[in-house]
């Protein structure tokens, strides 16, 4: 391994920071990675670990049927640690990889604190360092950073909220009411499920729209992203909103009855024991005593003792398509790169995909060697190009879809499922023939060849 005595910083401890981090000190560069916590808490984080899950325990789908399931296969290709440990701390989650938050924690920390290149600094960063740089300070970047980059950006952050679903525990689920199975007894019986009646269905609603709310605050605008929105917020929508939502209760036989109920909630499990379990959709802004009063109506959740309650904070993002190339640099300053949440991708796979990106990168830049840009028929490139495509008015966070990639060819016209499977065998193909020309090592075959 080449070894340099220029040092890289990363500032920032989440999923981003530490693929960042990992990717260039594994190159042989020295880094230096900055982690604010404990030293300044955030609204939102519960520890001082890095990589810590704040949010859902889930990666989403596993399979190359869905665009972040072929994320997480390219990611692998490209030796991402976060992969590697969600992988080996994964818990039962159907067709998804949902992992034990605690133990994802605990091994992307130890990691980095062991790796020989990587000196872990906590403290807060409050100006972007000299040098070159990757900034994966998240969403909730303090005001200090935040406002040197505002500097550096000339224009304005946006902003959304992210809302946090509750947490259960396992042995207060009623199980003569809540009954186990997934959707279409695809993975098993993963999932707690809550059958709800109409009278049920209706009565929980009204409950959540006539909760009291944790009040915005006036200077903050509020912007929801639709993967993440409160279920008080999808209720406003109207009161069928839910039952075609997050509480559709399509592909579930309630054993009780033997019919599919009117919508059912679903609780997916949290943690490698099996003893706590994630209410899924239900991410909320009302107030704590409300949430224990209005979710204590789901039919099995009765005696729910909550472990989590839903809250809600605040996420920062750039306005990517006029501040950064493809490459994730800041157009106004190449030795800048940004990754993570912060470029306005969202979910814990995209956010970690660009740390990998922004590491090599930075990498790259130090050698002086060609940026490197995934192609944009591959998950991880037609993120990016989203994201920075300077024609975009709108800017709003996404995460990775096949909506997002270049179209097939004409003849033959693919649809639904075929056409998923025809761009995914493209990305696999063109991914491999990127990698191969930027000299990049395939880590799934430097792995099964026992390297």
């Amino acid at each position: 391994m080449m070894k340099t005595s220029e040092c890289i910083t990363v500032v920032g401890g989440g999923l981003a920071g530490c693929e960042a981090a990992w990717h260039a000190a594994s190159a042989g560069f020295r880094v230096r990675l900055f982690e604010m916590r404990p030293v300044r808490p955030t609204e939102a984080h519960a520890t001082d670990q890095l990589a810590e899950l704040v949010c859902s325990n889930s990666f989403r789908n596993a399979s190359l049927e869905t665009a972040v399931g072929l994320l997480k296969h390219e990611m692998r290709r490209l030796g991402s640690l976060i992969m590697r440990i969600a992988d080996s701390t994964a818990v039962p989650a159907g067709a998804a990889l949902a992992v034990d938050r605690e133990r994802f924690a605990e091994g992307v920390t130890r990691a980095i604190a062991e790796h020989p290149g990587i000196e872990m600094v906590r403290g807060e960063v409050e100006r972007i360092p000299d040098g070159i740089c990757v900034i994966a300070s998240g969403p909730l970047t303090s005001p200090a950073l935040s406002a040197d980059l505002q500097r550096r950006l000339g224009e304005e952050h946006l902003y959304f909220y992210d809302a946090i679903a509750p947490i259960v525990t396992a042995e207060s689920v009623d199980t003569s009411v809540a009954f186990r199975a997934s959707r279409y007894d695809k993975g098993g019986d993963d999932y707690f499920n809550f059958p709800f009646s109409a009278e049920e269905y209706y009565a929980f609603v009204d409950a959540i729209m006539a909760a009291e709310k944790v009040p915005t605050r006036n200077f903050e605008r509020c912007v929801y992203f639709e993967g993440c929105m409160p279920i008080e917020e999808m209720a406003r929508r109207g009161r069928d909103t839910l039952a075609f939502g997050p509480m559709r209760p399509v592909g579930l036989i309630d054993p009780r009855t033997g019919r599919r109920p009117h919508a059912v909630a679903q609780a997916r499990q949290d943690d490698a024991a099996g003893t706590l379990y994630n209410l899924v959709g239900f991410q909320t802004k009302m107030t704590y005593p409300e949430q224990r009063r209005v979710f204590r109506m789901v039919p099995g959740l009765a005696n729910a003792s909550f472990v989590r309650l839903g809250s809600l904070h605040r996420n920062t993002f750039v306005n990517s398509p006029r501040a950064l190339r493809a490459t994730l640099q800041l157009r106004s300053d190449e030795s800048v790169f940004l990754a993570g949440q912060i470029v306005g991708v969202e979910g814990y796979v995209e956010s970690a995909a660009t740390g990998i990106l922004a590491g090599m990168n930075a990498v790259r830049r130090a050698r002086g060697a060609q940026m490197l840009v995934p192609p944009a028929t591959t998950a991880l490139g037609s993120l990016l190009r989203y994201i920075t495509d300077m024609t975009r008015v709108e800017f709003q966070p996404m995460n990775a879809n096949y909506g997002l990639f270049p179209p097939l060819p004409d003849k033959p016209r693919y649809r639904g499922r075929e056409r998923r499977d025809q761009m995914g065998q493209r990305a696999l193909r063109d991914a491999a023939t990127w990698m191969a020309e930027s000299d990049l090592v395939d880590a799934t075959l430097r792995t099964a060849q026992g390297q």
